[in-house]
């Protein structure tokens, strides 16, 4: 068999593969497409004034705090430092305000939403915060905003 019948031959059990599998398979597939990579806004500190109200949090109190804010609303204002599109019929945006501590992974918090801001932008975002959610596929989060609206 001649290497473009190969590469073919490939290419179509590859699509086999992945239309004999299940959504969650398909869904998991695009999930860690999308996550791929860290795309920021700006190389330098980002620095955000806290939301205001009572439910307000920084990116480092989600955190410090999570346990006690599980499944309740939340605010948390950041930069918008990346946006994946359509990943299980959700947006995944990227907040930073400064907080949180890189090292330990803690600067930055995912929010899912149906709002698709542009990276760059400085969002407020209100949704119920979740400790520990496993997507699976290794995409486990130890706090996400879930289904939150995001406004300017």
């Amino acid at each position: 068999m001649n290497r473009h019948l190969k590469i073919a031959a490939f290419g179509f059990a590859l699509g086999l593969a992945f239309t004999a599998g299940t959504a969650s398979a398909n869904e998991e597939m695009l999930m860690k497409k999308a996550h791929e990579g860290s795309a920021a806004a700006a190389s330098g500190p980002v620095k955000v004034d806290k939301a205001t109200g009572p439910d307000a949090y920084t990116v480092g109190e989600l955190y410090a705090k999570g346990a006690v804010l599980d499944k309740k609303k939340v605010a948390v204002r950041g930069k918008v430092v990346k946006v994946s599109i359509g990943i299980m019929d959700r947006n995944w945006i990227h907040l930073r305000d400064g907080s949180g501590d890189q090292a330990n992974g803690t600067h930055d918090v995912v929010a899912t939403s149906q709002d698709s801001p542009a990276v760059g932008d400085v969002v407020t975002a209100l949704g119920t915060l979740s400790k520990d959610k496993d997507f699976g596929s290794g995409y486990r989060y130890a706090v996400i905003l879930e289904d939150a609206s995001i406004r300017k």
